[in-house]
């Protein structure tokens, strides 16, 4: 074997590594939360039950919906709760080929992004759920009931969940390509008038089609997209100290 290519397959060992300690902690948070599977859908259903009329419920349709939906919602939530780490092995990938400067960047920044996701998610429960679970039951028909199947009511949450909670790290987006150098603060400015067309463009694809649920995801990524401006704005890379870390 040529010692060229031993880097290279070192590199990849690590990266497997990685993704085996990412799974790994994932599966271990699922251990521990599969106990609670029923008790965390009850939660995560919620926001639906409470705007349901009087009378009515949520049902399960296919044979496997009472387990399975509960058994996805806690998989999934084990990968949520997991990302602090998940990115902390990616960040323990890529650290040893940064420069100093780009060091100080990237980890606070890693921290942001998860912060922003979990920010993202907590926004669309808490703020967006209300709001549209109240739309859809009051402009049902007259002599339709409503009777939400369980399985569908988790696959639309969670579309919303990664919507909102990758919408958040807009900001995270702007600062990178700056660093980058793929655009400037004043290029994105200058774009500005295109980017609210593209909010709500974007709204339109990954929320329910109604204006109310559209703007909740839009008017938060204009904000964002404000913020983000602000911070690359503010931020100069310094090509002073572009010496990698031993």
């Amino acid at each position: 074997m040529s010692t060229s290519s031993q880097p290279l397959i070192s590199h990849l060992m690590e990266l497997r590594n990685g993704l085996l300690k990412a799974i790994f902690s994932v599966l271990l948070i699922f251990i521990g939360l599969v106990y609670f599977a029923n008790d965390l859908y009850i939660y995560v259903s919620q926001p639906l039950k409470e705007q349901l009329p009087e009378g009515t419920s949520m049902i399960a349709t296919g044979v496997t919906s009472s387990f399975f939906a509960p058994f996805k919602l806690t998989l999934m939530l084990s990968f949520f709760i997991a990302i602090p780490f998940v990115l902390h092995q990616i960040w323990s990938f890529i650290a040893p080929a940064l420069y100093k400067h780009e060091k100080r960047l990237v980890l606070p920044l890693l921290c942001a992004s998860t912060i922003l996701f979990y920010a993202g998610i907590a926004f669309a429960y808490y703020v967006v759920f209300p709001v549209i679970f109240g739309f859809f039951t009051s402009v049902a028909p007259e002599g339709v009931t409503i009777a939400t199947d369980i399985e569908s009511y988790l696959d639309f949450v969670l579309k919303l969940f990664f919507a909102f909670g990758f919408a958040f790290e807009i900001p995270i987006a702007i600062i990178l390509m700056c660093w980058a150098g793929v655009t400037t603060p004043e290029s994105l400015k200058a774009k500005r008038p295109y980017v609210v067309v593209g909010a709500f463009v974007v709204g339109m694809l990954l929320t329910p089609p109604d204006i109310i649920s559209q703007s909740m995801l839009a008017i938060p990524m204009l904000i964002l997209f404000e913020c983000g401006l602000l911070i690359a704005s503010l931020y100069r890379p310094n090509t002073d100290n572009n010496t990698v870390e031993e």
